[in-house]
Protein backbone atom coordinates (compact mmCIF):
# COMPACT_ATOMS: atom_id res chain seq x y z
CA UNK A 1 0.00 0.00 0.00
CA UNK A 2 0.91 3.63 -0.47
CA UNK A 3 -0.04 6.27 2.06
CA UNK A 4 -0.16 9.92 1.05
CA UNK A 5 -0.11 12.81 3.50
CA UNK A 6 -0.84 16.27 2.16
CA UNK A 7 -0.09 19.61 3.76
CA UNK A 8 0.06 23.28 2.90
CA UNK A 9 -3.53 24.21 2.22
CA UNK A 10 -5.22 27.20 3.78
CA UNK A 11 -6.86 30.56 3.27
CA UNK A 12 -5.15 33.18 1.14
CA UNK A 13 -6.14 36.41 -0.55
CA UNK A 14 -6.34 36.65 -4.31
CA UNK A 15 -2.90 37.17 -5.76
CA UNK A 16 -1.25 35.27 -2.95
CA UNK A 17 0.69 32.03 -2.94
CA UNK A 18 0.54 28.62 -1.32
CA UNK A 19 2.73 25.55 -1.56
CA UNK A 20 1.19 22.12 -1.25
CA UNK A 21 3.23 19.08 -0.28
CA UNK A 22 2.39 15.40 -0.52
CA UNK A 23 4.64 12.86 1.17
CA UNK A 24 4.34 9.20 0.23
CA UNK A 25 5.16 6.25 2.42
CA UNK A 26 4.58 2.53 2.36
CA UNK A 27 5.67 -0.32 0.15
CA UNK A 28 6.60 0.69 -3.39
CA UNK A 29 9.59 0.70 -5.73
CA UNK A 30 9.05 3.92 -7.62
CA UNK A 31 6.41 6.31 -8.92
CA UNK A 32 5.32 6.51 -12.51
CA UNK A 33 3.19 9.60 -12.09
CA UNK A 34 2.61 12.01 -9.22
CA UNK A 35 0.04 14.74 -9.48
CA UNK A 36 -2.58 17.02 -8.05
CA UNK A 37 -6.31 17.09 -8.69
CA UNK A 38 -8.89 19.45 -7.27
CA UNK A 39 -12.61 19.40 -6.66
CA UNK A 40 -14.73 22.48 -6.10
CA UNK A 41 -18.22 22.24 -4.56
CA UNK A 42 -20.70 20.91 -7.08
CA UNK A 43 -18.03 20.17 -9.66
CA UNK A 44 -16.17 17.11 -10.82
CA UNK A 45 -12.64 16.37 -9.74
CA UNK A 46 -10.18 17.69 -12.31
CA UNK A 47 -6.50 17.31 -13.04
CA UNK A 48 -4.45 20.35 -12.06
CA UNK A 49 -0.91 19.16 -12.75
CA UNK A 50 1.09 15.98 -13.00
CA UNK A 51 4.73 14.99 -13.32
CA UNK A 52 6.17 11.76 -14.65
CA UNK A 53 9.14 9.75 -13.48
CA UNK A 54 11.34 11.49 -16.03
CA UNK A 55 10.15 14.94 -15.07
CA UNK A 56 7.67 15.62 -17.84
CA UNK A 57 4.87 17.89 -16.67
CA UNK A 58 1.31 18.56 -17.71
CA UNK A 59 -0.93 21.38 -16.48
CA UNK A 60 -4.55 22.40 -16.66
CA UNK A 61 -4.71 25.34 -19.04
CA UNK A 62 -6.07 27.77 -16.46
CA UNK A 63 -3.11 27.26 -14.11
CA UNK A 64 -0.30 27.36 -16.67
CA UNK A 65 2.21 30.05 -15.79
CA UNK A 66 0.90 30.29 -12.22
CA UNK A 67 1.36 26.79 -10.77
CA UNK A 68 4.50 24.67 -10.77
CA UNK A 69 4.66 20.99 -9.93
CA UNK A 70 7.88 19.36 -8.78
CA UNK A 71 8.98 16.16 -7.10
CA UNK A 72 11.77 15.07 -4.78
CA UNK A 73 12.37 11.41 -5.50
CA UNK A 74 14.68 11.02 -2.51
CA UNK A 75 11.89 12.18 -0.19
CA UNK A 76 9.05 10.56 -2.17
CA UNK A 77 7.34 13.92 -2.13
CA UNK A 78 5.51 15.96 -4.73
CA UNK A 79 4.93 19.69 -4.45
CA UNK A 80 2.57 22.19 -6.03
CA UNK A 81 3.67 25.80 -5.91
CA UNK A 82 0.65 27.99 -6.52
CA UNK A 83 1.19 31.66 -7.29
CA UNK A 84 -1.17 34.45 -8.34
CA UNK A 85 -4.06 32.55 -6.84
CA UNK A 86 -7.57 33.39 -7.93
CA UNK A 87 -10.93 32.81 -6.21
CA UNK A 88 -11.72 30.19 -8.86
CA UNK A 89 -8.78 28.13 -7.58
CA UNK A 90 -10.77 27.48 -4.40
CA UNK A 91 -11.21 23.73 -4.02
CA UNK A 92 -10.11 20.66 -2.14
CA UNK A 93 -6.80 19.60 -3.61
CA UNK A 94 -5.96 15.90 -3.75
CA UNK A 95 -2.58 14.31 -4.25
CA UNK A 96 -2.47 11.35 -6.64
CA UNK A 97 0.23 8.79 -7.33
CA UNK A 98 0.67 5.79 -9.55
CA UNK A 99 3.34 3.58 -8.04
CA UNK A 100 5.19 0.41 -8.97
CA UNK A 101 4.69 -2.13 -6.19
CA UNK A 102 5.20 -5.86 -5.73
CA UNK A 103 1.59 -6.39 -6.81
CA UNK A 104 1.87 -4.20 -9.89
CA UNK A 105 0.91 -0.63 -10.55
CA UNK A 106 -1.11 0.93 -7.76
CA UNK A 107 -3.04 4.22 -7.80
CA UNK A 108 -3.48 6.10 -4.54
CA UNK A 109 -5.16 9.29 -3.36
CA UNK A 110 -4.48 11.59 -0.47
CA UNK A 111 -7.16 12.75 1.96
CA UNK A 112 -7.36 16.21 0.42
CA UNK A 113 -6.40 19.65 1.62
CA UNK A 114 -8.62 22.72 1.42
CA UNK A 115 -7.45 25.76 -0.52
CA UNK A 116 -9.60 28.86 -0.19
CA UNK A 117 -8.83 32.04 -2.11
CA UNK A 118 -10.70 35.14 -1.03
CA UNK A 119 -11.40 38.04 -3.36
Amino acid sequence: QVQLVESGGGLVQAGGSLRLSCAASGSFFSFNVMGWYRQAPGKQRELVAQITSIGSTNYKDSVKGRFTISRDNAKNTVYLQMNSLKPEDTAVYYCYTNANTDIGRLSSWGQGTQVTVSS
